[in-house]
């Protein structure tokens, strides 16, 4: 579903004159500290950027079109040179005595958000008075009381949108995958393989992620659709909460444990190679087969869309393959990290 950013615009974007807070003259005009580079930082997070402004009386003798309207243009002009684009413009022209049902905090110019299709939960309204935060409740939207600090709105929106859900159910698996890159709460997962249930709870805890992982397979036939299946749906939630991969190292590690080393090379730089070379003693360790891991991390591979090279060398199987996982997972920590304010891409490209 579609989700949406309201933005306020006098005093939130535009400063808003003390006086009569109209911006009606050229003298009036200047933009909030910080509000254009948060802006385009906000306008690669997958929002829809909608623009929704009170402004009393407009095209009233009080407050003429022609005296908003270049200011207006100007204020848009210069966003879209920066890349900012909003997808709607809502203005209320109404006075506060009118109690217009238009007027926010009411909803009635937001009638397009109102009819299923926003996810209005993962939605927000940023404004700079107590009535924006009103107009999120009426909305049930996530509110967000401006305080003259772009930066910390930014990183706090990018928080948020660094997660994913995936669901995948075919004949042989129900999964549903759900990841958080920057809340490691602990893991919940369950794919009826106790072991493999431990080697992904090592993904989770030494990735520093937060991992949700339900899984009902065929086991009854064998433990390949379950795994290749599990592979694919946290393949494709990582992915989809990088985003555009903007501030992250791109790339990660290895680590020995105990009798065993083990290296993971990984980037994230949109292309697919995986390479394999570890060697299983043993058909299974606990429940789950070794051949299989093989399998999973190329399968996670094709779906993080990533480069994945893992060696590994030790004797006790359980340690290898414990070592595996853990060492994937401090190169997705790695890898994954995020700089607080950088919105570089990792890549001379431009592209990833």
């Amino acid at each position: 579903m579609k989700k949406a950013l309201f933005i306020d615009r006098d005093g939130t974007i535009l400063v808003e004159p003390p006086v009569d807070y109209q911006i009606d003259s050229l003298d009036k005009f200047d933009f909030v500290p910080g509000a254009i580079s948060a802006l385009k930082a906000l306008s690669t997070l997958g929002f829809e950027l909608v623009m929704a402004s009170n402004q009393d009386g407009l095209g009233t003798e009080s407050f003429p079109m022609e005296d908003y309207r270049p200011l207006q243009d100007l204020m848009l002009r210069t966003l879209r040179s920066e890349g900012v684009v909003f997808d709607d413009i809502l203005i209320d022209t109404s006075f506060p005595e009118d109690n217009a049902p238009t007027r926010k905090p009411r909803t009635g110019m937001f009638g397009k958000y109102l009819t299923g299709d926003y996810d209005l939960k993962a939605s927000y309204v940023i404004g700079d008075r107590e009535t924006d935060m009103e107009l999120a409740r009426n909305l049930g939207a996530q509110g967000i009381l401006f305080h003259n600090n772009w930066a910390e709105i930014t990183e706090q929106l990018r928080r948020s949108c660094r997660t994913a859900t995936v669901t995948r159910n075919t004949r042989e698996t129900q999964i549903t995958v759900s990841v958080d890159l920057d809340n490691a709460t602990p893991s919940a997962i369950d794919t009826g393989l106790k072991f493999f249930d431990h080697m992904l709870d090592q993904i989770a805890h030494h990735g520093g992620i937060s991992l949700s992982i339900s899984a009902h397979g065929d086991l009854e036939v064998d433990e390949h659709h379950t795994m290749e299946d599990v592979a694919i749906c946290l393949g494709t939630a990582l992915l989809q909460a990088l985003g555009d991969k903007r501030g992250i190292e791109r790339y990660g590690f290895a680590l020995p444990m105990d009798e065993c080393d083990a290296v993971v090379l990984l980037d994230f730089g949109g292309r697919i190679d995986f390479s394999w070379d570890v060697t299983f003693t043993r058909e299974y360790v606990g429940d789950t087969p070794t051949e299989m891991f093989r399998h999973f991390f190329q399968s996670l591979c094709a779906a993080m869309q990533c480069n994945l090279h893992i060696k590994a060398r030790g004797e006790n199987n359980h340690h290898l393959a414990e070592a595996v996982f853990k060492a994937f997972a401090r190169a997705l920590r790695a890898a994954i990290y995020r700089q607080p304010f950088n919105y570089e891409l990792p890549s001379s490209k431009g592209l990833l």
